[in-house]
């Protein structure tokens, strides 16, 4: 998909501020600093219009990003970043569940995973989430410009191995300095919208 429109269209953290209509929505979910505002600007041909972060927990509401008036990126906090005050990471939660288990025009979760590592402790918890509620789930492993090409497909097992995935639920190795994958997650997008490329 060729992105000339995107905007940041509001961050929320009610149920009630959420963006009315029926244009279809992606969530991102991932720990801390994995990678989501990176993807999230080479998917759509920016620089910056996600702000990227080397400081972790920086995103603290649900931010919709609606591109080319046909769907919305959704932004949701980062897990895992143990900085944050228990109650404040309960209160993250909280939201993130509600709009998961609650939000109509969610086709699926991103799960952005760090191609270089075993998924985490939380990745699997967040993966075994989106199984139980039966959230539709497309995991991205990123960063695979930091690995040597022959090691990508060891590595992706990995992945799959390591959050038990279901054999139907893909993994896409993705690069936010080369756009490796990009395509292929357009391609997943698209297909989950009902809509040919």
């Amino acid at each position: 998909m060729k992105v000339n429109e995107a905007e940041l269209v509001i961050s929320a953290v009610r149920q009630e501020q959420y963006p009315d209509g029926h244009l279809p929505e992606f969530a991102l979910a991932g720990r801390s600093n994995v990678g989501k505002s990176s993807f999230i600007n080479k998917m759509i041909n920016r620089k910056a219009l996600a702000r990227t972060s080397s400081k972790p927990g920086k995103t603290q509401t649900l931010n919709f990003y609606k591109i080319e008036n046909s769907l919305y990126f959704v932004d949701v906090p980062g897990y895992g970043f143990a900085k944050v005050s228990k109650k404040e990471r309960e209160k993250w939660g909280n939201m993130i569940e509600t709009y998961i288990t609650t939000r109509k025009q969610l086709k699926a979760v991103i799960l952005i995973v760090d191609l270089r590592h075993p998924p985490t402790k939380a990745d699997r918890m967040m993966y075994d989430f989106l199984k139980y509620y039966k959230v539709p789930c497309l995991v991205v492993a990123t960063k695979a410009d930091k690995i040597p090409k022959g090691k990508w497909a060891s590595h992706l097992k990995t992945a799959r191995e390591t959050l038990e995935m279901e054999k139907e639920d893909e993994i896409i190795l993705f690069s936010s300095e080369t756009g490796e994958g990009k395509d292929k997650v357009w391609a997943s997008l698209m297909k989950r919208m009902d809509r040919p490329e």
